[in-house]
């Protein structure tokens, strides 16, 4: 089921390199507008991955899949997706935005050198929830990347980027 949800959605939201980059605009607008946080982070971020809509769906087995940009310096210099299997206690649909916030060198280097760049595995990657951020600054940044998850609508009982396997597309 995993394989028929990600081909699926790949097919339907296969996006141009100009829709991916309107949308990814627009997405960050909306998270730097709900999240003064994002917004303090992208002025000192080396890159931002933008995923403007994850679309999740499952039952025991589930999946999900969007595509997005790497923006460096005001550019948009690449286009990647994310894909996701799982299994479990699941049923349901919804779709969200992400966004990586690579505040090292180091970070950047590794999602342009990997063949797909599992979260979870590389550089740290901190999901910042409300808890997260009410003790985070821009002062206290530590990690390598942060990642916010956004605009979370539809009905399933939660959303997770760990295990995500982020790819460098052609666009």
């Amino acid at each position: 089921m995993t394989a028929i949800v990600c081909t699926t959605v790949n097919t339907a939201y296969a996006a141009t390199a100009e829709d991916l980059n309107k949308d990814s605009a627009q997405a960050l607008k909306y998270l730097y507008k709900t999240s003064p946080l994002a917004s303090d982070l992208s002025k000192q971020a080396k890159a931002v991955l933008v995923f403007p809509n994850i679309v999740k769906a499952g039952l025991v087995f589930g999946g999900s899949y969007g595509e997005g940009v790497l923006i460096k310096e005001d550019e948009y210099t690449d286009y990647y997706n994310s894909v996701t299997g799982s299994w479990g206690l699941q049923a349901g649909a919804q779709s969200y935005g992400y966004a990586v916030f690579m505040m090292t060198d180091k970070a950047v280097k590794y999602l342009e050198d990997s063949h797909g760049w599992e979260i979870g595995v590389g550089p740290t990657v901190v999901v910042v929830t409300e808890g997260v951020a009410k003790n985070l600054s821009s002062s206290t940044l530590q990690d390598d990347a942060y990642a916010f998850i956004f605009d979370q609508q539809g009905l399933m009982s939660s959303v997770s980027i760990e295990g995500s396997k982020v790819s460098k597309i052609t666009r």
